[in-house]
Parts: structure tokens; sequence; C-alpha cells
């Protein structure tokens, strides 16, 4: 038995070495130079090694080289195809971990910074740190199924003030074409390139943040792409001859001893079981647009709607 758990353990180590060497040659293919590519493997060994920071002296040190100028190099001045290997990671994302059920998040999250050269960091808000800070905010895409989670794409967020300093910019390496754009078009971008690129969900969601434009919802709702975001109290949505903003909807419906409820739970969560009320009430439709629309309002044991 221990000879066969033995023989086992090496066929499956010669597999993932073997998927390994296949995986860094894909990824190396978008580099010109062989010495970018041994870098690039290098980094993605460093990624997934033990290094208690990702930061490039960090990830030399775990690979035992006494200096980070080739990692450096690698992520700033070296020549290679950064949406070819976007696109090689969605590909391997997706396939990895397919499934019908499958969602798309878009979502930021910001990096805390200590100077100002970093590019497009400012005091701005941080989900990170949950306060305004020095930090570079990014925004992201993933996929999710029941399979696991992986980022598929991402746009760091430019504030209009690095826009409009050109110099700034080229100093921090940003290209001359690369503008201020609010995060709800990075957003809007991302997912229309990964549904272009034939990558299939179930649902697109995201937080207020996403729910509130209109453009990108309009832009799912031409493909007929479903899609669950959180909007805030403020947004308007037509419920038959009637405007109404959210807040004075779920007014009503909180008031109407009518309402169906169904009870959904959202898994275990640290103090036991997350279950809460759900209510659909369907709103307007544009004619020229497949599916329909609901508002999705959520009743909890303690607090208010939403």
């Amino acid at each position: 038995m221990e000879a066969t758990w033995a023989a086992g353990g090496l066929e499956e180590e010669a597999d993932v070495a073997a998927d390994w060497a296949r995986w860094t040659a894909r990824l190396g293919g978008h580099a010109k130079r062989l010495e970018t590519r041994a870098w690039l493997a290098g980094y993605l060994r460093g990624l997934l090694g033990g290094a208690e920071r990702r930061n490039c002296w960090q990830l030399a040190a775990a690979r035992g080289v006494d200096r980070p100028d080739g990692f450096q190099h690698l992520l700033s001045r070296a020549r290679w195809e950064v949406d070819g290997v976007r696109d090689e990671v969605r590909a391997r994302v997706v396939a990895t971990l397919s499934d019908d059920e499958a969602v798309l998040i878009v979502d930021e999250t910001g990096f805390l910074k200590k100077g100002r050269r970093s590019a497009g960091v400012k005091r701005q808000y941080s989900g990170t740190a949950g306060r305004i800070e020095n930090s570079q905010v990014g925004v992201f895409l993933a996929y999710a199924s029941c399979w696991g989670q992986g980022l598929i794409d991402r746009a760091l967020f430019l504030p209009e003030e690095w826009s409009s300093d050109r110099a700034r910019c080229r100093e921090a390496g940003i290209d001359d074409t690369v503008a201020h754009q609010p995060k709800t078009e990075l957003a809007r971008a991302m997912l229309l390139r990964a549904l272009e690129a034939g990558v299939t969900a179930r649902w697109v969601t995201g937080d207020a943040v996403y729910g509130e434009s209109g453009r990108l919802r309009t832009s799912l709702e031409e493909r007929g792409q479903g899609y669950v975001f959180a909007v805030t109290g403020k947004t308007y949505v037509c419920q038959g001859l009637a405007q109404r903003a959210v807040r004075d909807l779920v007014a009503a419906i909180a008031a109407d001893g009518r309402t169906p409820w169904a009870r959904l739970s959202a898994g275990a969560g640290s103090q036991g079981p997350r279950e809460s009320d759900w209510t659909a009430q369907p709103i307007n439709t544009p004619p020229d647009r497949p599916g329909q629309r609901y508002l999705l309002v959520r009743r909890r044991e303690e607090g208010p709607l939403t």
C-alpha cells in the first residue's frame, strides 16, 4: 500500500510539474525576450511561494536572488503583452471553474500607499481601510462558481487630477492614451470584454456603486444578460404609470401585510445561519429589451428592509 501511494504521489507531482511547464510556456509566449520569460516564470513561482509579503524584494529573497532588479524590470519596463496574459488567465480560470450557475462579480479594492508617485495614488476612499486614505484603487472582475473563484480582469482607477497632469502620468509609466474613466465604465468595459470572449454566466452582480449606472445595466440588458445589483434608496424606478424612489417603494412594501416573502439562506456565518426573507416586485422593463426587471427587497429579523 505504501508503494502504491508513493507511486501515485510521484505521478501526481509529475502531472503538476508538466502542467506548470505548459502554463508558464503559454504565458511566456507573450514576452519576446527569453530573459523576460524566465523572470515571468520566477515571479509566478514567487507569488505561489511562502513569502510573507508579495513585493519584489521579498519575492527575490524567496527565490534566492540578492536583488529585485529583474522582477522590478519585469513589472515596470519589460515589453510583454499584458492583455494577452490577461486573456490567458481568464480562459484558464473559466475552463477550470466552469459551471452553468456561475456568476460574474464586479468590485473594487484599495491598495494603501505612503508616497505620491505610484500610478493613480491619492487620498480617496479605500474599502481595504474602510475610510479615506492615501491609496490606489483598482476595479476587478471575478468569475465565481461552486468550484471556486478567480479574478479574470482588472483596471486601475485613474483620478481626474492624474488624467489632467500628463507629466506626472508619464513619470509613473501611464501611457498618454490612458484617461480618467468612472469606475462604472471600467467595470462595463471588463464585463463586455469577457462576454464578447465567450464567457457565460447566469448572473452579473455588484454593489450600489455599479448598480447606480444605467449605462452599465442597459449594456447587460441589451445582451440578454441577467444581473443583480444593489441600488440606493435614492434610485428611481418605474412601476405602472408611476415613477417612485426605491426608498418609498420599500416603505410601501413594509406596510403591506399582503406582501409574499420567501426565506432564503446565504450559507453559514460566524454566528450561525445567515437567513433573510426576500420578495421580488416587478417594475417596468423597456419593451425593446428581453427579460423582466424586478426590485428585490430583503427583510432581516433585525434592521430595516433593504
